[in-house]
């Protein structure tokens, strides 16, 4: 069975810095498109930044040049880079695999992924 395994939450200040990792074991990755999703109390889980296959990238208008999320097909793994963090950025980060190896234009919807990972906090604050 594939498994999403996720590393690199924790406590930053505001304008601070984390790398959230993703290591993807028993399936296709490759070919997948990856993203990172977020849920903070109260609030809908919501799409913070994608990558296809090929390397196209898409991002929450909100996060969108803070955030950098790449990937390296030679370790199945997809990261999430943070940076300038800010309070609002609190939230509980879960790294989910596509169903197919492309995004679509908009903000991807949690349904266009089959696997997810058990999710790590990340809180901001001062």
């Amino acid at each position: 069975q594939v498994q999403l395994v996720e590393s690199g939450g924790g406590l930053a200040q505001p304008g601070g810095s984390l790398r959230l990792s993703c290591a993807v074991s028993g399936g296709t990755f490759s070919r997948r498109a990856m993203a990172w999703f977020r849920q903070a109390p109260g609030k809908e889980r919501e799409c913070v930044a994608a990558i296809n296959s090929i390397g196209g990238l898409s991002y929450l208008e909100s996060v969108e040049g803070r955030f950098t999320i790449s990937r390296d097909n030679a370790k199945n793994t997809v990261y999430l880079q943070m940076n300038n963090l800010k309070p609002e950025d609190t939230a509980v980060y879960y790294c989910a695999r596509g169903v197919r190896g492309y995004l679509s234009d908009f903000a991807p919807p949690a349904e266009d992924f089959d696997s997810w990972g058990q999710g790590t906090q990340v809180t901001v604050s001062s």
